[in-house]
């Protein structure tokens, strides 16, 4: 049978784990998994399930099955076995369904004495039984007495190898006795791995247990030889520690395949295993037998994550990628060569990757892979761990590995030491000399080393270490060979230098003392007057002399550097600076810790301005707790570049200074490493790492450490000692008083020696020592706590003080007062800002009053005077729009408002998409103030802390604008992750460092994404850098963009100096504000993991408004929205008022419930704001409806008033109409008359018309006959004219032009002169042609008058054939055309002649016609006049016929108007009433709106959080308290239900599942009119259902925060304007819902409204509705989220939940009566909603009515039918409610069942209180009660009364409610469930006295014993007892005389106290009968609290029910009869519980 084994992992997926079981299934082999529990739980739910699916196969005996949706094939021998060990760290325990499927084998623990002898004999040991038994005791007495150590393992591996080593001597030498052998077995396997001080003990033990027996010496020959020959050439001494140390490597080696090299540092781990190796190689190449070749590859494991160690899946694209152990394992495995290969792995050793180790390090040999590879481990491959201790491995670890431990105490300094002599002391004369000196000092420097204090403890190697390199650097600088005898002085001193400042370098200010004595006491070469550490060396005189006296004296810092860049020199900094230096020149590694402030990184980049260009390049890298292996190697790579193959350096072959600031703030690992500092330890020791992705090995060339850090402690880690021991450690202390005053001194001596006034330059020093002062008592008096974790002062909060003091120009400031304010306001801002709370800035101005009294003989009243918070800023209030404003002392606080508020004004207008709507007074201009004198100073970045809605983010806008800075803000969207914000930091970078304009990046908490985002931050604080920002080709073109400043400020053009010089733009133009919140943990969490956001930062605690600002910012909104003035004041009181007590409430409701709510400026603002709005709304509305009754009332006046009028007129009309008649018939006479003539007269026209139209006819048959003929002729004379018209004077001019004409041209101008009948001659044509007018005169021709004659003669030139144009126009074009014109005449000539006489005869018919017409049109006009005549008779009859038919129509209507008008008046009467009656209602609401709105407005800011009894306590005790007392007007029994909802609307509500409760309406209210969307906490569902139904017509859109496309969706609605509802959320919305719950809405103008989300800019649709609900019932959710959005609390309430179900019972037992109900209640709300349309329509008609209202027919129809249909619906209305009264009295009888049930509900509800498991679903709790009212009919045979089955109900669901309870519950919680069950029914039942429950529950606590009577019997009542005794008898009347009663009685009650059972003992005395079962209960929680628990189970069996007590067995089959197929069961199992068995 073939087994396979696998290691598990917590890296294993179930999938992984499905390929496996499936492999096993389908080949039938074992699988065997180790280590199977540290495999994570939900991975093994799954495997639980698909070892199920195996197994069921196998018992079905398949041969195929359904696998992971594959059909497999199986073979019955396959198994799984797992081995694991429990308990251990990182382990879990397996769940219940996986244990069920395997067969528990519990491994004995061994007997080893058997296991031992069998394995002697096995061996070939004769005397097997006596060595098994010494071995056995050997074993046991070391397990006994040795010290414990983590790398001890005396178990049964260790005995086995033991026992192997054992054989192999037996095989080897048979001769040598069997004791020896064995004796030499256990020594070589063990003797390894002893500590020193367990040594004497073993060697003792072994001697006592084989005495007589001595170990030979073992010969080791060639290879100790060979070792001996490596230690010499690697420099070493050949010790022989370290000579046995290699050899028990050896030794190991051959019995273990996995070995461990354990031991502190500088142990000589490394030397060991490498000189090993190398000795090994030499022998296999001299031929030695049995030695191979070594070669080896090293792993820091720690240095890299656990998916790159062993590789991993990518989970999106399940890829595999090899990691760096397993692909060198591969490698190493699958190469055949006879080489040993070592693997090292040299880093901590922990449960976390070692395990994964387990199968390699057993004899299993595999490594075993996540993906399902084994790799096989040959024999020639060896494992090697080179750790510090194996604090973090697992038993099974150790036993796993041999072990070889080197203890540091045993190697000790002196080889390390001599070494380095012989190797760097030249020349060798020296060497002895140099000895000596170590041998004289280092011992007792050392020893006093042990006394000392250090920040970061160094070991005594490292120590000896450290000063043999910095002799190494100051040596060579002095040629002691030339000093002749002065050389051994001058040496020693040299020495001595260098011990102090290595041994002595790393201890604390106070332990230097002690060194210093010790230091002279070895031998005094320093000079007395001052400590050891006082005195440098100077290398020309070759003395020591003061370090003060080489600094310059007085120090003046060069004109015109900016503060932040002025470092004064002084004794620290110079002797710190020199050491560095020293030891960076010879390429020494350094650490560098210190206390914040104490000048480290100062230090170093001194250090950096230092070095030469040509050969060195620096990195900075600050830590951060975030900051892993991973983002510090890509830092460090992003900085180097490929030399050759696999080697990289900083770039042209230069040395790279890499400064590592806070090189402890990376958090350690739950095992207690640091990831980064294992890479930088691997990079130290082996100067190489590996590329994560390749998993290649990449050599890092030319690197050097510098490193800082604080002490430990808060987030600050203890490093590791390996990676400590590679540097020389010097501790920076904090500055000595001088030193600090002489830097302040200096600076302010600077500042104020530039000033007139001499008083002012004589404040330089006072000014100093009052700062240093100050500083000192603040650090004294203020110290950090987890609240106050901020509270970190060091040294730069004192330059910052120093920094405000240099912004006074000397101009301005000439008075000493003067400088003292302006000192007095920094120290303020710098220090007292920062504080938490009103106390602790109390305290520091009595600090800093008391300082000034001492320092400054001034009190700090005289100074500040009557303004305590002076502001100073950089503002000119007489010139707003200065460039560079001076800072000075604003005393004009009107004008400074003034000019905020233009800045605020001009703002809205230059942002109009993002307007602030700000108040500004005093503490928010204080606060803009602040924040703008840290945008101002160079560096300057501001932490402000305080909650949401406090005006952090606007105030800081305004700052920013103010000094005209770009304020920058990201914008989170659903995919923003680091990539995006790195992308916005390059653009704010842009703006800073490329276009060099000062930016505000303003950045909050809750835009916190990713912890990484938080990490750049802190580094743009602290370097301004944020590492590997820029690609390469990013880089270039940022150097580009600053090509041209940095050519003017002089820049070097490398590609460092330019991105150096794009940084410090960056860091002068970037200011950084930070918005953080203290609530919860997160603020105190990034102080101590990111402590650059404290040290470089300004902080401002943001403290609560106090009540003058919130009435200065209620009165500006009152005032502009037009407040009546006498209601101003009072208002803004009223709203300050309220919100204090609402912050009170909320505080109490915190006490009480655990329930938080938070109270800001936001909801106080949103308050004032919302009572404007609500205001002018509710008026407006108000004011409609009134408008809209008077208009009615009106219109009914006006009709009621047209009556009467509408009667007289109707009279006069009448007397008209018979006038008009009577005159009609008169006038009728003579217009017929007149009519026959005219018929007379029109008859002889009409024949005269007939005649003489057919005389026209026949004239127009002439006429046409005539234009007929002439039309024949015109076309040839149109051609002719049309050619003359082409003819111009110069064409006539060609003509003329002959002197002798052509003969067609001669001819042509003939015929003209024939045709104008002039001599027809050339002569006669020329004279023709010169007349001007010749042309004219042509074309102008008579062709009428042609005469017969000229007919004549021109025929003689027509009828030539030559004699045509065209013939004439080719001679010429002139003559051409006129040829033309002599043809057209003659044709035209002759047409006209037979013509004429038709023309003739024409002209006569027409004179003829023209006579008969004339005639004809005088008679028609003498008939017209008749005509007219008669006309205007009818128009006169017919006018007043028809004035007599309107006057009739009009007198009908008026009837008929009366008719209808007296209809409207009496049917509108009872509407006339009730609007007049509603008209006083409504002008008296108008009266009361100021106050009713300011409870309303109040309620929907701050109402939302609380339960019902808040809402009634806040809103009767304290808001209409208020508003009573200030005589604001108000409605009397005011609610806000009833103001704020509208009837119609609360009917719809009902209808859609909103319980009628008004709690719940008030709800409802906060949900559809609040400002902002609803948050609803909302753990019932109801108003999830309720959204659902009320929004569901809108196609409402419902996802939870795990849906996909969430964004998408969102902003489709939000175009469309459809409802949104996001479901469960959790205590954390997502940042990306940001711009929509703030409503971050844009005005486009012209009604239009967009929103930008993310990059999208959306059209805003107001439809657009947002309801969030959460599930949770008590989540805490943050002042941002409260400020957002609107919290309403939907959890249910008693009265809401008695209707609910009392409609459940109803409908069960009287189903018909609830149906009828329900049907009614829809029924009358559409009647009344029928209704109010009806009156709305009336009065809308009414109102629309133009006119009179009696005059519209329609209108007064419709009026009439509406008021027809309200009569009918009110009477309908009316029928409905009579019979919904009769229902519900009906209904009120089940009501004791409904509130019994309600009860109950909330006794389970309040479970939760217990553990948070007890939650209590009401729609399971509904459906319980449902169940209960069928099972309990079921139950009852009788029928009885209402009353008996109501009585029957509530007991049999008590019962099923407690049984019900009792399954979820464990089992120490069933007796509280029935105690509080009991309890609240005895309460509904007023059967319980609350004062006596409460002291049962209580107790008696006594605070003031002083007036307690005296203990009668202490032997038996002690304390507790006696003070119950007495306070019971104090506070309940029915135990009056119960003390006295005890003290007379004292027998009988000692009796009852020491009955077993007292509770069933009657009470001594009266009290037995005078006592009821509770008070009984009380009597035995006072005296017997031992057995309160039996007396509360015979309590409730007495006040219900023994079933009460008896908890129910477990049934399974109830359980699942009362469940259903829609609701999961789910079993909350104890191990070893089965609920199916």
């Amino acid at each position: 049978m073939y087994v396979i084994v696998f290691n598990c992992s917590d890296g294993l997926d179930y999938k992984s784990l499905g390929r496996m079981f499936s492999g096993l299934a389908q080949c039938g082999c074992w699988g065997c998994f180790d280590e199977f529990n540290r495999i994570d739980v939900a991975v093994l739910s799954v495997v639980a399930v698909q070892i199920m699916t195996i197994q069921a196969a196998l018992r079905e005996e398949k041969e195929k099955f359904m696998f992971e949706e594959r059909m497999i094939s199986l073979k019955k021998t396959c198994a799984v076995f797992i081995t694991m060990n429990p308990g251990y760290a990182g382990r879990s325990e397996l769940p219940d369904n996986l244990k069920a499927l395997f067969r528990p084998v519990a491994m004995m623990v061994p007997d080893l004495a058997m296991i031992m002898e069998i394995m002697l004999v096995s061996e070939g040991y004769k005397d097997f039984k006596v060595l098994a038994k010494k071995m056995y005791t050997l074993y046991m007495m070391m397990m006994q007495q040795m010290s414990k150590q983590c790398h001890y393992d005396f178990g049964l591996r260790n005995i086995k190898s033991v026992l192997g080593c054992a054989g192999a001597l037996k095989r080897k030498e048979p001769e040598m006795p069997e004791q020896i052998l064995l004796m030499r077995a256990i020594n070589d396997m063990n003797a390894p791995k002893w500590v020193s001080q367990d040594v004497p003990l073993y060697q003792a033990l072994l001697g006592d247990i084989f005495p007589g027996c001595e170990l030979p010496i073992p010969d080791y020959g060639k290879l100790e030889e060979t070792i001996n020959q490596v230690l010499v050439e690697f420099g070493c001494q050949r010790v022989a520690h370290s000579i046995a140390k290699c050899i028990s490597i050896y030794e190991t080696k051959i019995t273990r395949h996995g070995n461990m090299l354990v031991g502190g540092t500088l142990g000589g781990k490394s030397v060991c295993w490498r000189t090993l190796a190398k000795a090994k190689t030499l022998l296999k190449a001299s031929g030695q037998e049995g030695m191979e070749k070594v070669v080896h590859q090293i792993i820091n494991p720690k240095s890299i994550t656990m998916n790159e160690l062993y590789g991993a899946y990518d989970l999106a694209t399940m890829e595999w990628t090899d990691g760096v152990l397993s692909s060198i394992m591969r490698v190493m495995c699958q190469d055949e060569k006879s080489d040993e290969k070592w693997l090292l792995l040299d880093g901590p050793v922990d449960t976390l990757w070692i395990e994964s180790m387990n199968t390699v390090l057993d004899d299993n040999k595999v490594l075993t892979l996540i993906n399902g590879d084994r790799i096989s481990m040959p024999p020639q491959v060896r494992l090697l761990f080179e750790v510090a201790d194996l604090t973090q491995a697992s038993p099974a670890t150790v036993s796993r590995a041999g072990m070889v431990y080197f203890d540091p105490t045993d190697l000790s300094w002196e080889p390390a030491f001599t070494s380095w002599v012989e190797k760097f002391v030249t020349p060798e004369s020296r060497q002895a000399d140099v000895k000596a000196l170590g041998e004289k000092w280092i011992p007792k420097c050392l020893k006093v080393r042990k006394t000392c204090v250090e920040l970061a403890p160094i070991v005594d190697p490292n120590a000896v270490q450290s000063l043999c390199r910095l002799y190494e650097c100051i040596a060579p600088r002095v040629d002691i060979e030339s000093l002749g005898e002065k050389a051994g002085e001058v040496l020693e001193r040299i020495f001595a230098f260098c011990v102090v400042w290595s041994l002595g370098a790393s201890v604390t200010e106070e332990s230097r003392m002690t060194f210093d004595q010790v230091a002279r006491e070895i031998e005094n070469v320093f000079p007395s007057s001052q400590t050891v550490y006082e005195y440098g060396f100077n290398f020309e005189k070759c003395e020591f002399g003061l370090w003060e006296d080489r600094l310059p004296n007085p120090y003046k810092p060069p004109e015109g550097m900016p503060f932040h860049r002025i470092l004064v020199p002084t004794v620290d900094s110079f002797r710190n600076d020199f050491i560095l230096k020293c030891l960076n020149g010879k390429h020494f590694h350094s650490l560098l810790v210190g206390a914040t402030g104490t000048g480290k990184t100062v230090a170093v980049q001194s250090a950096i301005v230092g070095l030469d260009e040509a050969t060195w390049t620096s990195l900075t890298i600050n830590m951060s707790a975030m900051t892993s292996s991973g983002k510090t190697q890509e830092i460090i790579e992003s900085k180097i570049e490929k030399r050759i193959k696999n080697k990289f350096g900083p770039p042209g072959n230069r040395r790279m200074l890499t400064f590592v600031d806070d090189l402890n703030m990376p958090r350690k690992d739950q095992f207690g490493s640091q990831p980064p500092l294992e890479l930088l330890r691997q990079w130290v020791d082996y100067g190489c790492w590996y590329d994560r992705q390749k998993q290649t090995l990449r050599y890092v060339l030319d690197l050097h450490l510098v490193c800082a850090m604080g002490p430990p402690g808060g987030g600050r880690a203890v490093i590791s000692e390996r990676l400590q021991s590679a540097c020389n450690n010097i501790c920076f202390v904090n500055p000595s008083s001088s030193q600090i005053k002489r830097i302040f001194q200096t600076l302010a001596s600077n500042k104020l020696n530039d000033f007139r006034m001499e008083d002012i330059k004589s404040l330089a020093e006072p000014l100093t020592m009052t700062t240093i002062k100050l500083y000192s008592e603040i650090q004294e008096n203020f110290l950090p706590t987890p609240a106050k974790c901020h509270y970190l002062f060091n040294l730069r909060d004192v330059s910052k003080v120093f920094q405000g003091v240099y912004l006074a120009q000397p101009k301005l400031y000439e008075e000493k007062e003067q400088i003292l304010r302006l000192w007095f306001h920094e120290a303020c801002r710098v220090f007292m800002d920062r504080l938490i709370d009103v106390e602790d800035r109390d305290k520091f101005k009595l600090t800093i009053d008391n300082c000034m009294d001492v320092g400054l003989q001034v009190r700090m009243k005289e100074i500040v005077g009557d303004d305590p918070d002076m502001v100073f800023a950089g503002i000119d209030l007489t010139n707003p729009e200065a460039e560079d404003p001076p800072y000075e002392h604003l005393q004009d606080r009107k004008g400074l408002k003034a000019f905020m508020e233009q800045k605020v004004e001009d703002y809205n207008i230059m942002f109009k998409k993002a307007p602030m709507a700000l108040v500004m007074f005093k503490d928010a201009i204080d606060l803009c103030c602040r924040i703008l004198r840290i945008l101002r100073q160079p560096r300057g970045n501001a932490l402000l802390v305080g909650v949401g809605g406090s005006g952090r983010h606007c105030q800081a806008r305004l700052a920013s604008y103010v000094a005209d800075m770009k304020c920058f803000q990201i914008e989170i969207s659903k995919q923003y992750r680091h990539r995006e914000f790195l992308d916005d930091l390059k653009k704010m970078y842009e703006i800073t460092g490329s276009k060099g304009m000062p930016c505000t990046f303003l950045y909050s908490d809750t835009e916190i994404v990713e912890e990484s985002f938080l990490e750049d931050v802190a580094n743009i604080l602290s370097s301004g850098e944020v590492p590997n920002l820029y690609s390469n080709d990013e880089l270039n073109a940022v150097r580009a963009s600053i090509d041209k400043p940095a050519k003017e400020a002089k820049i070097p053009p490398t590609a460092e100096a330019l991105y150096d010089f794009f940084i410090s733009r960056v860091r002068q133009n970037l200011h950084v504000v930070f918005c953080l919140s203290y609530i919860g943990t997160t603020f105190a969490d990034y102080c101590r993991m990111y402590p650059s956001l404290v040290s470089c930062t300004t902080a401002i605690w943001l403290l609560p408004w106090p009540g003058e600002a919130l009435t200065e910012v209620a009165l500006k909104f009152l005032t502009e929205g037009e407040l009546e003035e006498q209601y101003r004041v009072p208002v803004a009181e009223v709203f300050g008022n309220a919100h204090v007590a609402v912050t009170d409430y909320s505080t109490q409701m915190y006490a009480k419930e655990k329930r938080m709510n938070y109270v800001t400026p936001t909801n106080y603002l949103e308050l004032v704001q919302g009572y404007m709005s609500m205001l002018i709304s509710k008026q407006k509305k108000l004011g409609a409806s009134a408008d809209k009754l008077r208009n009615g009332l009106s219109k009914l006046d006006d009709a009621r008033v047209q009556v009467a009028e509408m009667s007289i007129d109707l009279e006069e009309k009448q007397q008209i109409c018979d006038k008009k008649s009577k005159e009609c018939e008169e006038l009728l006479v003579v217009i017929v008359a007149e009519r026959s003539k005219a018929d007379v007269q029109q008859a002889q026209v009409e024949a005269d018309s007939i005649r003489i139209a057919k005389e026209e006819k026949e004239t127009k048959v002439i006429a046409d006959d005539a234009t007929r003929d002439l039309e024949k002729a015109m076309p040839a004379l149109e051609a002719a004219m049309d050619a003359l018209e082409k003819l111009d004077k110069k064409s006539i001019a060609e003509v003329k032009a002959y002197a002798k004409p052509p003969e067609m041209v001669m001819k042509t101008m003939c015929a003209v002169m024939t045709v104008m009948e002039k001599t027809p001659s050339w002569a006669q044509a020329k004279q023709e042609l010169n007349d001007v007018q010749f042309l004219a005169k042509i074309k102008g021709f008579d062709k009428d008058n042609i005469k017969d004659a000229t007919l004549r003669k021109i025929e003689k030139y027509t009828k030539d054939p030559n004699f045509t144009p065209k013939a004439v126009g080719n001679v010429s074009l002139a003559a051409g055309a006129l040829c033309q014109w002599v043809h057209a005449m003659k044709i035209y000539a002759e047409v006209y002649r037979e013509v004429e006489p038709k023309r003739n005869a024409l002209k006569r018919a027409q004179d003829k016609l023209e006579a008969k017409a004339k005639a004809l049109r005088e008679a028609n006009a003498e008939l017209k006049k008749v005509q007219d005549m008669v006309a205007n008779l009818n128009k006169q009859f017919q006018d007043s016929n028809d004035e007599k038919e309107t006057l009739t129509k009009t007198a009908e209507e008026l009837l008929l108007k009366l008719d209808r008008a007296g209809k409207l008046v009496n049917g509108l009467a009872g509407e006339k009433v009730r609007w007049e009656a509603s008209l006083e209602k409504f002008d008296a609401q108008q009266e009361n709106l100021f106050g009713d709105c300011i409870v309303s407005a109040a309620f929907m800011s701050y109402a939302g959080p609380f339960g019902a009894e808040y809402r009634d306590e806040l809103v009767s005790s304290e808001w209409m308290r208020c508003v009573n007392e200030l005589k604001i007007p108000v409605t009397s029994g005011f609610t806000f239900s009833s103001f704020m909802a509208d009837p119609t609307d609360v009917r719809e509500w009902n209808l859609q599942g909103l319980p009628p409760d008004s709690f719940s309406t008030e709800n409802g209210v906060l949900t559809t009119s609040g400002r902002r969307f609803p948050l609803m906490i909302d753990p019932q569902n109801q108003a999830n259902k309720w959204i659902r139904k009320m929004e569901g017509p809108r196609q409402l859109k419902v996802f939870d925060p795990n849906s996909k496309d969430i964004m998408r969706t969102l902003e489709r609605s939000i175009e469309f304007g459809s409802p949104v509802l996001l479901e469960n959320v959790g205590q954390d919305l997502d940042p990306s819902l940001e711009p929509i719950l703030a409503k971050n809405i844009i005005d486009n103008g012209a009604g239009g409204l967009s929103i930008k989300i993310g990059e999208n800019t959306l059209d805003y649709n107001v439809q657009f509705k947002f309801y969030i609900t959460t599930k949770l019932s008590n989540p805490h959710y943050t002042p941002e989220v409260s400020t957002k959005t609107t919290i309403v609390n939907f959890i249910v309430v008693e009265e809401g939940l008695t209707n609910q179900l009392l409609g459940v019972v109803v409908k069960a037992e009287e189903p018909h009566l609830e149906e009828q109900k329900n049907k009614l209640v829809v029924q009358v709300a559409k009647g009344k909603n029928r209704l109010v349309e009806l009156e709305n329509e009336i009065l809308r008609l009414l109102a629309e009515t133009k006119g009179s209202l009696l005059d519209d027919l329609s209108l007064i129809d419709t009026l009439q039918e509406s008021k027809v249909i309200s009569e009918t619906v009110t009477e309908q209305v009316e029928v409905a409610v009579q019979t919904m009264i009769k229902i519900d009295a009906a209904r009120e009888n089940y009501r004791p069942a409904g509130l019994r049930s309600a009860v109950l509900f909330f006794v389970l509800n309040d479970l939760v209180a217990i553990d948070p498991m007890y939650q209590f679903a009401l729609d399971a709790y509904v459906q319980l009660y449902a169940q209960s009212i069928e099972k309990s009919a079921e139950k009852k045979i009788a029928v009885g009364s209402l009353e008996e089955r109501i009585e029957d109900l509530n007991q049999y669901h008590a019962l099923a409610v407690y049984r019900y309870g009792c399954r979820a519950l464990f089992e120490r919680h069933k007796l509280l469930l029935s105690l509080h069950l009991c309890s609240k029914i005895l309460q509904s039942m007023k059967d319980l006295d609350d004062q006596e429950y409460t002291f049962f529950l209580y107790g008696g606590q006594v605070l003031d014993r002083s007036t307690q009577a005296a203990n009668p019997s202490p032997d038996w009542i002690t304390q507790a007892i006696w003070d119950n005794i007495t306070e019971v008898d104090a506070q309940l009347d029915s135990f009056k005389g119960f003390q006295q009663s005890i003290e007379q009685t004292m027998r009988d009650w000692k009796k009852w106290y020491s009955s077993g059972e007292p509770e069933k003992e009657p009470l001594p005395g009266e009290w037995d009968g005078r006592l009821d079962a509770l008070q009984k209960l009380i009597v035995v929680r006072c005296i017997r609290s031992d057995r309160v628990l039996p007396a509360t189970q015979i309590f409730i069996s007495l006040k219900l029910d023994q079933k009460y007590v008896e908890p129910p067995p477990f049934d399974l089959d109830a359980i699942y009869e009362e469940s259903t197929c829609t609701t999961p069961l789910l079993f909350v199992l104890t191990p070893g519980m089965d609920p199916t068995a």
